[in-house]
Formats: structure tokens, C-alpha cells, sequence
């Protein structure tokens, strides 16, 4: 595993990266994501701390806008895991608060009364800071949605079952209250320690990221 763990963090490594901010009409309308974060290493290069897709038809560039630019944790689970680390890490009783869904009419007219607004648009603030400046991320274009998720899902099993893939002792993700992030050392829950890679899924990755 820790093979092939070792070749897709090359292989991602040595494709183009884009920081924020980024320009648009370089991402593709459907594919997968690679986040790095400052500061993290594994296999001698820069450590893949979260792999992402898009269910939505063309829909890349909206869901990372949604992660780096769009100051709304409850349509980002990456900005909602960042901010849970920041608010417990600071033993911020906001967290509580910040946990409170507020996406559909129903849940805004059940939590919005107990939420501080202010704080939350700080809160806001504060993880759109971080992730603009610690986060860089590579994407590779695929236009199926069923092989993307496939993908997607492997590539994240691949990592989370290597045992060289460990978070540094400064990581910020070790104060998640997330217990699947922590010992992950990723910003995911979902897809962990399931189907890894094949090598046909190998050969894939390959052809996808032009290597």
C-alpha cells in the first residue's frame, strides 16, 4: 500500500499546482481535486491532506470556490471540519454554535435564534484566511461522474491505509473533535480505509493527469 500511496503523491506532486487565488478558466468543469496544506510532508514531498469531486454536471469550480472563496460552512464540509479545529483548538465555546446546521428554511428557523451572527462571520473569516493561505491543490479532468467517484474514493482509501502518511505534530487537524480526521490526518470522513488502488486504477490516474 505504501507503494502506491508513494507514486500518487508523486504523481500529483509533479502536476501543475494552483494557490489562491487561482485563475478560473485554468480548472476543468468536471473532475477530482488534490488539497495539500503548508507544512505537511510524506514519501519526501508534500502530504495529500483531502481528495475531492463534484457530483453536479460541471460543477469543479463551483464546489472549490465553495471550499476557498464562499464564506458559508454548511455548503462545505472542508470549511465546517476547518472551522471545528480552529474553534476547539482555541477552546472556543462557539463550536457548539458552529455545529448548527442553517442550510434549509426549517433548520434557519430552528438554530438561527442561538447563533451570535457576528461570531459566525468572523468564524467565517477566519477559516477563509487559513485555507487561502495554507491550502494549494492540483485537479485532473474526468467527465464521468460514476468514474469519479470511484476514483475518488480509492485514491482516499490508498491514503488512509498507508501507515508512512502521518500528520506533522503541529497539524491543525489534530484538534479536530472529528476522531476520523485525527487519525486519518485528513480533512475527511467519508471513503476512509475502504477499496484502495488497483493498478489498472493506476494506469488511469496516469493518463488523467497527463504523467
Amino acid at each position: 500500500m505504501a507503494d502506491k500511496c508513494e507514486e500518487i503523491h508523486e504523481l500529483f506532486n509533479g502536476t501543475k499546482r494552483f494557490h489562491f487565488p487561482f485563475d478560473k478558466g485554468e480548472i476543468p468543469q468536471n473532475g477530482i481535486y488534490i488539497l495539500f496544506e503548508t507544512g505537511e510532508h510524506a514519501h519526501k514531498v508534500e502530504r495529500i491532506v483531502r481528495v475531492g469531486t463534484h457530483t453536479g454536471r460541471n460543477q469543479l469550480l463551483s464546489r472549490l470556490l465553495q471550499h476557498f472563496i464562499n464564506e458559508n460552512k454548511d455548503r462545505s464540509i472542508f470549511r465546517k471540519n476547518i472551522g471545528r479545529a480552529v474553534l476547539n483548538m482555541n477552546k472556543d465555546p462557539f463550536l457548539e454554535k458552529w455545529d448548527l446546521d442553517l442550510t434549509t428554511k426549517e433548520s434557519k428557523e430552528k438554530n438561527l435564534p442561538f447563533v451570535d451572527m457576528t461570531k459566525q462571520k468572523t468564524t467565517e473569516s477566519l477559516v477563509s484566511q487559513y485555507i487561502q493561505k495554507n491550502f494549494s491543490f492540483a485537479v485532473f479532468p474526468i467527465e464521468d461522474k460514476g468514474e469519479r467517484l470511484e476514483l475518488e474514493s480509492k485514491i482516499i482509501s490508498t491514503i488512509s491505509h498507508c501507515e508512512k502518511c502521518k500528520p506533522s505534530k503541529s497539524w491543525l487537524g489534530l484538534f479536530s473533535p472529528k476522531e476520523k480526521i485525527r487519525k486519518s490526518g485528513l480533512w475527511l470522513v467519508n471513503e476512509l480505509w475502504k477499496t484502495p488502488l488497483s493498478e489498472e486504477d493506476l494506469v488511469k490516474l496516469r493518463k488523467f493527469s497527463n504523467v
